[in-house]
């Protein structure tokens, strides 16, 4: 995969943005940047760290029912912490709190739940193209590199079903951005290793973005993007 950015990026829905805020940028380090209107019923609260974002989606409408996500939780690397400490925001969201550079962690680290270690695999690295973690993997748990930033499998019976994630807008950890160079390659490379996980085809936003949506084989949406601020001016 030609990343545009050596980061990844991570997504979230609330009715409760300003708690959800105040709660990412007192323990995670996060910084404010912008609201970014999204729609009519979403406005997007990005917050950055060190080049990343973590989107805080405010639905204007009430969400649905949270439901069973397969992302678990997100690992930040913060500096003058010993020990693992885990945390969860007023949605109930977890936040682990983590030692820098443990296990290779320098940035943040993305967990989802996966059967096994060959079925993360045959995503994450197999069709996807992320270079494995080495630092990390073990009976229980794998690893790949988006940049700096992690995406970590965590071997679960509890995995949900995919076809219980069909609504990405829900309360919680909903979704990943991964910033490429083409967006159109990158997606028809995707879909052609398996069909299945194609969800949403390119399109463009404006001037801003083209994007598109694939998901795992356990329902996790992610966002493939080409950004005109990081990839230069847009495909006609």
């Amino acid at each position: 995969m030609d990343l545009a950015k050596n980061s990844l990026d991570v997504g979230l829905f609330t009715n409760t943005p300003e708690d959800v805020s105040a709660f990412w940028v007192e323990h995670a380090g996060v910084q404010f940047d912008h609201v970014l209107p999204v729609s009519r019923e979403l406005r997007q609260h990005r917050h950055t760290l060190e080049g990343a974002v973590l989107k805080i989606n405010h639905a204007k409408d009430p969400l649905p029912p949270r439901g069973q996500a397969g992302y678990l939780r997100l690992v930040v690397a913060c500096p003058n912490v010993s020990e693992p400490e885990t945390l969860a925001d007023p949605d109930g969201n977890e936040l682990v709190r983590w030692p820098m550079d443990r296990d290779g962690i320098s940035h943040w680290a993305l967990e989802l739940a996966t059967p096994s270690v060959e079925a993360f695999m045959t995503f994450y690295r197999d069709a996807l193209g992320l270079p494995v973690d080495q630092a990390m993997p073990s009976a229980e748990s794998c690893a790949v590199a988006c940049g700096r930033s992690r995406i970590v499998g965590r071997v679960t019976p509890d995995v949900p079903d995919r076809f219980d994630n069909d609504v990405m807008v829900r309360p919680g950890l909903r979704y990943s951005t991964i910033q490429v160079f083409d967006v159109d390659t990158e997606y028809a490379r995707i879909v052609d290793h398996n069909p299945a996980y194609g969800a949403q085809e390119p399109r463009t936003l404006g001037k801003t973005a083209r994007i598109a949506f694939i998901r795992d084989p356990f329902g996790n949406w992610i966002e493939l993007s080409q950004r005109a601020s990081l990839t230069g001016a847009l495909p006609e």
